[in-house]
């Protein structure tokens, strides 16, 4: 017989006892734990955590667990998310004329390697609906000319967030999506949505920040994912990544290893979130890998 799991996440301010109290009621209510990690930040004074467990007593329900435990996070000023460890987050793509990240992930989605749904991909160019057609996903063309009135951008920003609600999207990835977003927009996807670019800024920015840091001689090619905010390309970074190179290479050799390097991040990123391991610390995050 197969029980339910949850992951539960939660951080409060650090205080004695957290650990006791959040396994003592769990045991109270049947629930076996399967692994389990904590975090305290001595800077923050914050305490974060991520349980996952099996719900073994079949006489608690889902809505009395949650009840129940709801009066324990207001005891200990938790905030908290009790999450279904068998649903698959629902994940919008985004991208503009640059399809690695974007292949990428559908590879790993097709794959089973990653555990999500995708109901839709979002481009402001024609360039992959046929590569979306090939996985069965609807592709949402919302083009954007360069320079287009705020009127126009935040009639497209509004056929986004129309589809977001439709789907019922937990996650908005921008794989490679060459537009930044409205400071609404940025405020409404707050810990819900993910960016990638490479690890030169603020250097080497504009065009072509391969061939700049190829002419600059640079010894490390990297990439960023990151939580998207209203300050671009600054928000709380989720994870890093660098490969060595050096004066043999040319700047497109350097700009494949930054493709890869930018895939292999970015899925990083996105499995962490899907499986609840990245709680928000501020400007910072803590990974429960």
């Amino acid at each position: 017989m197969t029980h339910p799991e949850y992951i539960l996440t939660l951080s409060c301010p650090d205080q004695r006892g957290i650990v006791h109290r959040v396994s003592g009621f769990l045991a109270e209510h049947g629930c076996n734990i399967i692994d389990s990690a904590q975090f305290g930040d001595q800077e923050t004074q914050r305490f974060f955590m991520r349980v996952h467990f099996a719900a073994e007593d079949a006489a608690v329900a889902d809505e009395q667990l949650r009840a129940e435990f709801a009066l324990l996070g207001e005891a200990l000023r938790l905030d908290w998310n009790l999450h279904d460890a068998a649903a698959k987050p629902r994940v919008l793509l985004m991208v503009s004329k640059i399809g690695h990240c974007l292949n990428d992930l559908l590879f790993r989605y097709k794959s089973g390697l990653l555990p999500v749904e995708i109901p839709a991909i979002v481009s402001n160019h024609m360039d992959f609906y046929q590569l979306a057609a090939s996985y069965n996903i609807p592709f949402h063309h919302l083009p954007l000319a360069a320079g287009a009135p705020e009127a126009a951008k935040a009639a497209q920003e509004a056929r986004i967030v129309e589809l977001m609600d439709n789907h019922k999207v937990d996650l908005v990835v921008l794989a490679r999506y060459m537009q930044i977003l409205s400071p609404e927009l940025c405020a409404r996807l707050k810990g819900k949505a993910i960016n990638i670019h490479h690890s030169f800024l603020p250097s080497f920015k504009g065009a072509r920040p391969y061939a700049q840091a190829h002419k600059r001689g640079v010894k490390l090619i990297g990439a960023t994912a990151h939580f998207v905010t209203g300050d671009l390309d600054e928000g709380p970074i989720i994870e890093q990544d660098v490969e060595r190179v050096d004066h043999a290479m040319d700047g497109e050799t350097l700009s494949a290893i930054g493709r890869d390097v930018e895939c292999v991040v970015l899925a990083r990123a996105v499995k962490w979130f899907v499986e609840h391991r990245i709680l928000q610390n501020g400007d910072r995050t803590v990974i429960f890998k």
